[in-house]
């Protein structure tokens, strides 16, 4: 996990680059490349079914819904497309009842494949309603977004935003396939592609200091989105995110190293209102300030927290902590209350992913005094 593959890829359809995530008889393969949404051999091997549903939302199914459905159209008799509000806002039961709604409307059965094409929202909401649906029903991933392609589609995390807290509704229930389309960054707004930098930087902390370096020097590349650099960064991660979920896919121990930034982050969006700031937006803010309580611990210096927020920074994500104090209520008792909703939160104690030194990490408590002073300090 601490080197970073060369440079050198391939980005012709049919021909694309794959990074294997190992679950036994759960295996998958993640594809990386350009216009593989128009590669019908991708999905050869999946299993076989008459009806397949693509579930995606207002912004994307105009875009992109139309071409996965004729690639899809050899394969599958009947293909259905649900289109669903978009936004984290919508990240919920009700949105999710949609979802089954249609499914229950078109006689789907288990042998239905579900396609999630979108962003990290779209293929959460995909992936539970795919693991609740008649108890199990497949599903492939197709994220349009670069922190989708890095992140949330890897490793079989599903789920729901509940009101006090982010994603505590789920279930871990893995795809048959990943399919990253880089062509799909293209459309992608500015702000959304800053947001998915953030889970690309942090698999440098975490696990490959290496890979932080490449970022470094190529972060203009990545934000003028250059097919070669994004096609880099995106199998890199899946690869470092496939080594941890094939070694802990229910995050019993290793997997919460992926959280880094996520404690203070999720705190972020449920406290401003979920959809207020993009996902990856509260989770580089939520680095920033998981380093700093690193450095306050005494586990890494000064340095590597400038570092580390000076690369944030350039990806154009926010490292000032918004204030989310309700009424009299202080702003650093608002984050500690909504930090002991998270889920990594066990008996009662805040657990947080901390860099241990710059390449590795670790998880721990730490008292709320250090908490309070990284909150101000970030304010």
């Amino acid at each position: 996990m601490n080197s970073s593959a060369n440079l050198v890829h391939s980005l012709i359809p049919k021909n694309s680059e794959i990074v294997r995530i190992e679950f036994a008889e759960r295996s998958y393969n993640i594809h990386i490349g350009v216009s593989l949404l128009d590669d019908a051999d991708i999905f050869q091997h999946l299993p076989k079914a008459s009806i397949a549903v693509i579930v995606s939302n207002t912004t994307i199914a105009p875009i992109y819904a139309k071409r996965l459905q004729t690639t899809l159209q050899g394969r599958y008799k009947t293909i259905h497309t649900i289109v669903l509000p978009d936004g984290e806002a919508y990240k919920t039961w009700q949105t999710l009842n949609l979802i089954f709604d249609d499914l229950l409307k078109y006689s789907c059965d288990r042998k239905t494949t579900l396609f999630a094409l979108g962003g990290g929202v779209v293929g959460d909401m995909t992936g539970f309603a795919a693991a609740s649906y008649m108890r199990g029903v497949p599903f492939v991933q197709v994220p349009t977004t670069l922190l989708a392609q890095v992140d949330s589609s890897v490793g079989g995390k599903t789920g729901i935003n509940h009101p006090l807290g982010k994603n505590m509704v789920g279930a871990f229930y893995q795809p048959h396939l990943v399919l990253c389309d880089l062509s799909t960054l293209s459309t992608l707004p500015a702000r959304e592609l800053s947001a998915g930098l953030a889970e690309v930087i942090k698999y440098g902390p975490i696990a490959d200091m290496v890979f932080f370096d490449w970022i470094e020097a190529n972060i203009d590349a990545l934000l003028a989105r250059d097919p070669a650099t994004l096609a880099h960064a995106v199998k890199r991660c899946c690869e470092i995110k496939a080594s941890v979920v094939g070694q802990d896919e229910r995050e019993a121990g290793l997997r919460a190293i992926l959280n880094f930034g996520h404690t203070f982050g999720h705190a972020i969006e449920a406290g401003l209102g979920y959809g207020a700031w993009l996902h990856g937006e509260a989770v580089g803010c939520g680095m920033v300030m998981a380093a700093q309580l690193s450095q306050r611990i005494g586990l890494v210096d000064t340095a590597f927290v400038a570092r580390l927020t000076a690369l944030i920074q350039k990806a154009g994500i926010p490292t000032v902590a918004p204030a989310l104090a309700v009424g009299a209520k202080a702003n650093a008792d608002r984050y500690l209350e909504l930090m002991h909703v998270d889920k990594k939160a066990e008996a009662g104690e805040i657990k947080f992913i901390l860099i241990n030194q710059p390449g590795q990490c670790l998880v721990q408590t730490a008292a709320d005094e250090l908490v309070r002073e990284v909150i101000a300090a970030c304010s």
